[in-house]
């Protein structure tokens, strides 16, 4: 018998440097998105995690919806793809992104303000809804803002990012439509 081999995410930590490759989903409900963070975090990401070594990352965005949400989920389009440049923890990161608009199987637990759900995957991850309108996006923190700048018109086709983000929160964003 042959046993499964070994998993590896993509993530290289040289500190002061960081390089991690990331994939995650935006998910409505009732006009909402969902949202997760760590719970020592004060800012909130879009579900998701990084990808492992040989896994694509179509692949990588269902396995992490079902680790972390226990559903299954339809992968609809990749929206944006972004090479992301931020401080984090001391480091210097670099993530290579890519966002995907994705529905759930199975109904999900909503409510407009409470955690509808934790985890814990290495971290204690909590994840709730918020109303799916950049202000509401923004004044929440969500990360990288570009998402919460882009959330009421997502693209017809992928987007390719560049975005740079300052400590101040301030984004330097160019952009290619493929």
């Amino acid at each position: 018998m042959t046993s499964a081999p070994d998993r590896h995410m993509i993530r290289l930590d040289r500190k002061p440097q960081l390089f991690s490759m990331r994939v995650a989903a935006l998910i409505f409900q009732n006009d909402h998105v969902l949202v997760q963070r760590g719970t020592q975090d004060i800012y909130w990401a879009l579900p998701g995690g990084r990808a492992e070594i040989g896994e694509s990352s179509q692949q990588t965005i269902i396995r992490e919806i079902g680790e972390e949400l226990d559903r299954d989920c339809t992968v609809e389009r990749l929206l944006w793809s972004a090479e992301n440049f931020f401080a984090y923890d001391g480091y210097a990161a670099h993530e290579l992104a890519f966002y995907y608009l994705v529905s759930l199987r199975q109904p999900f637990p909503f409510h407009e303000s409470d955690i509808v759900h934790r985890v814990l995957d290495g971290v204690e991850a909590e994840f709730r809804w918020l109303p799916a309108q950049p202000s509401a996006l923004l004044e929440h923190d969500l990360r990288p803002r570009f998402i919460a700048e882009r959330v009421a018109t997502l693209p017809q086709r992928h987007e390719h990012l560049i975005v740079r983000e300052g400590r101040s929160g301030a984004a330097e964003l160019s952009k290619e439509t493929i």
